[in-house]
C-alpha cells in the first residue's frame, strides 16, 4: 500500500496482500483496478484498524464479546439478544475525530455530492474456503457525508447480525479475530445488473459461464423479489437463454436510498442484455477469472453501455477437478463411492491408498477418483464397464451413459487385445463358464486365508527390525508385494465366481420360477465371511459382560480409551478384559473409514465399541450370536430345498437342479471370501501405521514436528523425507489442515469430468409407488420399522427392530447390523460391504439413495422394500 493515510485507502493503493487491512471485498476491488479494460467504480476502504479502534474504545462492547464467545449455535435466544445489544452500542458510538477527518477528506477529493454505495468487507470474507457471502450489510445510494458516516457505523455493527454470528460459530471463527473494513464506492445507476459465475454454479462445468441479469439494481434479484434472466455461454458462444418475466426493478431514489418500480408489461420479457452484451460480459468474466486464477462469482452493472464490476470473489462451492496434467477430456468416477468412504482422507492416508491401488488414482478435495475415459472409448470395455456399474452403482452407470450419448466428449478408440480393464459381465455365462476358472473346492478359500495370515505374521515380525529410511522402503516394497498377491489369479477367481454364481441364480430363478433376488436368501450365514463374523462375535462379548451389573454401570460412564485396564477392579473384570482383547486382536485394526490409515482404530480407542456392546446387552438374550447364524443358515438351506424341489418339476428339471445346486454351492463356499481381501489390506495398514508412528514419535521428541497427528497431513514421501532430513514443515502442515477443513464441507460427486462438470445419474424404474424414495435393491425382503438416522457409528442408540439410515457403511459398521431390521444408505452398490453383510444377515436393504439422511427424518415409521429398491414414509 502506498497511501500515507492510517485508516483510509484508495482502491488503487491496495491488492490481494491487504486482506487483513481492508477485508476480502476491499482487497479484491483493489485487484480488479489492476486488470486492463475492467471498469471499477472509484472508491476507498476504511481499514480494519479503524474498526479495532472503535471496538477498543468501548468497554461495554468488549464485555458483550466475552459473553458472545461462550455461546453455541443452540443458544439462539442469547445470540439474538447479545447481537442486538452489540449493534446498538456500535451504531450509537461517535466515530473518532481523526478517522472521521480522513473519511471526510477522501469524500471531498472524490466529489462530496456524489451518491455512494457503502459495503461491509470482513477479513474472513471472500476467502477461497469460506465466502461469508451476504453475512454483512450493504447500503446503496447514500447521499452526503453525514449519511455516509452513519452507514459506516451500520456496516461495522452488521458484523454482529444474528446470521453473521451463527455463521462464525458454525465455521469455527473467533468473533474477535474477524475484523471489518468498510468499502465506500461511487454509486452507479444501471439499466441492468446481476451476477456472473465464470463456472456453472449448478453442475460445476468450468467451460460454461452463467449470467443472471435483471433491470435496475441487482438487489431485486439478490433479495428474491424478481426472477432473473439466465444466459449460458461457452467458448464465446451463447449456449442457452432463459428469459424471465421481470415485473419490477429497484432504482435509486432522488433523495437517497432505493425504490421499487413496476416494469411495463411489454418490457417484462425483454432480454435484460443483448446477445452482444452477453458475449462482452462473458469475455470480461474470463479476464477476471484469469487474473485471480480461479472461478469467480462477479457482481456487475451496466450503465451507459459500460459494464462496471463492483465485486468479485471465489466460488467456494465448486468441487475441485481431479489433478491431471494434460489437456485432454477425461471422465472420473469416485473411488469413495466404491469403497463406502466418501469423507475426505488426510494426505498420509491418500498417498498410501494410492500406492496400494491397482491403477492410477487422482486426488480432488481429499478424495480419490479413477479415470475411465479409455474404458468408455472402447466398445468392449464400455459394455463391460456399464454393465458392472449397473450392478455396483446404477447412478454412476446412468451418468456415464449420458456422457457417451453426447458423442462429442470422448474420442472413440479401437478395441484391442488389451481391452480387459474391467471385469466382464456375467450375463449369458454358462455354469461351465462360471465353474471353470475357480472350480468348486471350498479348500481353496481356507488355503487363501491361511496364506494371508502367515504373510501378516511375517510382516509383523520383520517390520520390527526396520527404522528410518529402511522402514519406508520396507513398507513400499511390502505394499507392492501384497498388491500382486491380492490381484493374483486365485483371489480374483474365487471372488468373481461367487459374484457370477449369484447373478446366474437371480437371472435363472426369475426366468424359470418367477422369483426375484433369490441369491440374497441363499447368501445368509455363508462360511468364511470375516466381516459378518465380526458382528456376531461382538454379541458373544456382550454375553460375557451381561452378568456383571457393576461393569455395565462402569461402561456407561467411560470417557477414556484406557478403560480395559480399569476392568480388573471389578468382579469378572479380568474375564471381560481378556475377551475384549481377543476381539481386538482379531478385529481391532478396523474403524469407520478404514481405508484412511490416519483414522483411529478400535485397538487405539476401544471405547468406540462401548455403545454397541451396551446396545447388544439391552437388545438381545444370551446366545444371540449363535442363534442368528443358525437362523440364517436354516433360511438359506430351506430356500435351497424349495428351489430344487420346484425345479425338479420343470421340463429338463434334472439338468436345472444340477446346475442350480452347483451355483448354490459356489455361493455357500465362495461368497463369504468377498470380504476377506479388504480385511487383509486393513490388517497390513495397521501394522504400517504402528511402525510409522514409532518413527514419528522420534520426530516429536526431536521437536521436528509438534504432534504425532500432524504427520497425517504429510504424504508418505513427504514423511519419508522429513524422517531423512529432520527438516520441519510447519507452514505446509498448517496449509493442509486448513485445506482439510474446507474439504470436509464438500460432497464428492459420483462422476466428474475434466471440465469440472458433475454428471448426475437417475434411477429409471417403473411400477414404483408415486411418493416412494428410490434406490438400488441389494438385499431382498420388505420390512417396516422406526428410522434411525445416524451419521456417526459412535452415536448409535439402536433398539431391536430399528432401520438404520446413514450416508455409507463400511465393515466397521457391521456390529450395528445385528440390532437392525433394515438398511438404507446414500452410497453403495450390489457388492459393497454393507450390501454383502445385509444379505448375509437377511436384512432388507436399499442403497444409493440420494440424500436419504435428509429425506428421511429420525424416528419416522418407514417401509423398506429391498426387493424392488424403494422406501415409503408411513
Amino acid at each position: 500500500m502506498t497511501s500515507k493515510s492510517s485508516f483510509v485507502f484508495r482502491f488503487q493503493d491496495i491488492n490481494k496482500t491487504n486482506t487483513d487491512t481492508v477485508g476480502g471485498k476491499g482487497a479484491n476491488l483493489g485487484e480488479l483496478t489492476r486488470i486492463n479494460g475492467i471498469h471499477v467504480p472509484d472508491g476507498f476502504c476504511i481499514s480494519t484498524e479503524a474498526f479495532k479502534r472503535v471496538l477498543e474504545a468501548s468497554p461495554l462492547v468488549n464485555d458483550l464479546l466475552d459473553q458472545l464467545s461462550l455461546l453455541k449455535v443452540e443458544d439462539r435466544d442469547k445470540i439474538i439478544a447479545l447481537s442486538r445489544e452489540i449493534r446498538r452500542v456500535i451504531e450509537e458510538m461517535a466515530i473518532p475525530a481523526n478517522i472521521r477527518e480522513e473519511i471526510s477528506g477522501f469524500l471531498s477529493t472524490m466529489g462530496k455530492q456524489n451518491a455512494w454505495a457503502v459495503r461491509s468487507s470482513a477479513t474472513a470474507e471472500d476467502l477461497p474456503n469460506a465466502s461469508f457471502a451476504g453475512q454483512q450489510d450493504t447500503y446503496l445510494n447514500i447521499i452526503g457525508e453525514t449519511a455516509v458516516l452513519r452507514h459506516i457505523s451500520k456496516c461495522w455493527a452488521s458484523l454482529f447480525t444474528e446470521r453473521a454470528v451463527v455463521y462464525r460459530i458454525q465455521n469455527g471463527f473467533d468473533h474477535r479475530k474477524v475484523l471489518l473494513s468498510v468499502v465506500v464506492q461511487q454509486m452507479v445507476f444501471p439499466q441492468a445488473a446481476g451476477i456472473l459465475f465464470t463456472a456453472d454454479p449448478v453442475n460445476g462445468n468450468r467451460k460454461v459461464l452463467s449470467i443472471d441479469a435483471g433491470f435496475g439494481l441487482g438487489e431485486a434479484m439478490v433479495s428474491g423479489l424478481v426472477s432473473a434472466d439466465n444466459y449460458k455461454v461457452s467458448n464465446g458462444q451463447i449456449q442457452d437463454k432463459r428469459i424471465s418475466a421481470k415485473k419490477l426493478a429497484i432504482y435509486g431514489s432522488a433523495n437517497g436510498g432505493t425504490k421499487e418500480e413496476a416494469i411495463e408489461p411489454a418490457q417484462q420479457t425483454r432480454q435484460a442484455l443483448t446477445d452482444e452484451q452477453i458475449k462482452q460480459l462473458a469475455h470480461t468474466g474470463k479476464q477476471i477469472e484469469a487474473h485471480f486464477g480461479s472461478p469467480q462469482d462477479i457482481e456487475w452493472c451496466l450503465a451507459d453501455d459500460i459494464f462496471y464490476i463492483v465485486q468479485s470473489r471465489p466460488i467456494t462451492t465448486l468441487y475441485p477437478v481431479p489433478e491431471n496434467n494434460d489437456q485432454e477430456n477425461h471422465v472420473y468416477i469416485s473411488v469413495g463411492h466404491q469403497q463406502m468412504m466418501t469423507d475426505p482422507m488426510k494426505p498420509l492416508g491418500l498417498s498410501l491408498w494410492q500406492l496400494r491401488a491397482g491403477r492410477p488414482m487422482f486426488k480432488a478435495a481429499g478424495r480419490l477418483f479413477v479415470d475411465v475415459t479409455d474404458g468408455l472409448a472402447k466398445a468392449v470395455d464400455r459394455k463391460n464397464l456399464l454393465e458392472a456399474m449397473e450392478q455396483h452403482d446404477p447412478l454412476i452407470k446412468d451418468a456415464l451413459q449420458s456422457i457417451v450419448e453426447r458423442g462429442n466428449f470422448i474420442k472413440s478408440l479401437p478395441d484391442d487385445e488389451k481391452s480387459t480393464m474391467f471385469v466382464k459381465s456375467s450375463k449369458g455365462l454358462s455354469v461351465a463358464d462360471i465353474l471353470a476358472p475357480a472350480g468348486s473346492d471350498p479348500a481353496i478359500v481356507a488355503d487363501l486365508i491361511k496364506d494371508n495370515e502367515a504373510s501378516v505374521a511375517a510382516l509383523k515380525q520383520n517390520i520390527q527390525t526396520k527404522s528410518g529410511s529402511d522402514l519406508f522402503d520396507f513398507i513400499a516394497e511390502d505394499i507392492e508385494q501384497s498388491k500382486r498377491v491380492i490381484f493374483d489369479a486365485p483371489h480374483m477367481r474365487v471372488i468373481i465366481a461367487g459374484m457370477n454364481a449369484a447373478a446366474w441364480l437371480n437371472e435363472k430363478m426369475n426366468e424359470w420360477l418367477g422369483e426375484k433376488n433369490v441369491a440374497d436368501i441363499l447368501s445368509q450365514s455363508v462360511s468364511n465371511n470375516i466381516t459378518s463374523e465380526m458382528g456376531l462375535a461382538l454379541l458373544d462379548v456382550a454375553d460375557v459382560i451381561r452378568p456383571h451389573a457393576a461393569i455395565i454401570d462402569y461402561l456407561q460412564q467411560v470417557k477414556t480409551d484406557n478403560f480395559l485396564d480399569e476392568l480388573v477392579r471389578f468382579n469378572g473384570g479380568e474375564e471381560v478384559r481378556q475377551v475384549m482383547n481377543a476381539y481386538l486382536d482379531k478385529y481391532g485394526m478396523r474403524c469407520a473409514g478404514e481405508i484412511d490409515i490416519t483414522k483411529t482404530r478400535w485397538r487405539e480407542n476401544p471405547a468406540i465399541l462401548i455403545p454397541i456392546m451396551l446396545s447388544n446387552i439391552k437388545n438381545f438374550e444370551p446366545g444371540a450370536g449363535k442363534r442368528k447364524f443358525e437362523q440364517g443358515l436354516e433360511e438359506a438351506l430351506k430356500k435351497e430345498q424349495t428351489l430344487l424341489e420346484r425345479l425338479q418339476q420343470l421340463p429338463d428339471g434334472e439338468q436345472k437342479v444340477q446346475e442350480t445346486k452347483a451355483m448354490i454351492d459356489l455361493i455357500r463356499n465362495f461368497a463369504g471370501y468377498r470380504e476377506y481381501p479388504k480385511y487383509g489390506i486393513v490388517n497390513r495398514f495397521f501394522v504400517y501405521k504402528q511402525a510409522l508412528l514409532k518413527e514419528v514419535e522420534q520426530l516429536v521428541q526431536a521437536n521436528i514436528i509438534p504432534d504425532k497427528e500432524d504427520s497425517y497431513y504429510l504424504t508418505f514421501e513427504e514423511l519419508r523425507e522429513m524422517a531423512r532430513t529432520h527438516q520441519p514443515a510447519p507452514q505446509l502442515i498448517s496449509k493442509r489442515k486448513e485445506e482439510f477443513k474446507s474439504f470436509e464441507k464438500l460432497t464428492p460427486p459420483r462422476v466428474i469430468t475434466s471440465d469440472g462438470e458433475i454428471i448426475t445419474g437417475r434411477y429409471k424404474r417403473e411400477n414404483i409407488p408415486a411418493a416412494a424414495i428410490v434406490g438400488l435393491p441389494v438385499s431382498t425382503g420388505s420390512i417396516e420399522g422406526r428410522a434411525r438416522v445416524i451419521l456417526n457409528m459412535e452415536d448409535a442408540e439402536l433398539e431391536d427392530g430399528d432401520i438404520l439410515v446413514t450416508t455409507f457403511t463400511d465393515p466397521s459398521w457391521t456390529p450395528l447390523f445385528v440390532s437392525i431390521k433394515g438398511l438404507i444408505t446414500e452410497v453403495g452398490g450390489l457388492m459393497t460391504h454393507g450390501a454383502v453383510i445385509a444379505r448375509e444377515y437377511g436384512l432388507p436393504a436399499v442403497v444409493g439413495v440420494e440424500n436419504a439422511t435428509g429425506l428421511i427424518k429420525d424416528g419416522q415409521r418407514i417401509r423398506v422394500n429391498g426387493t424392488d429398491g424403494y422406501i415409503e414414509i408411513l
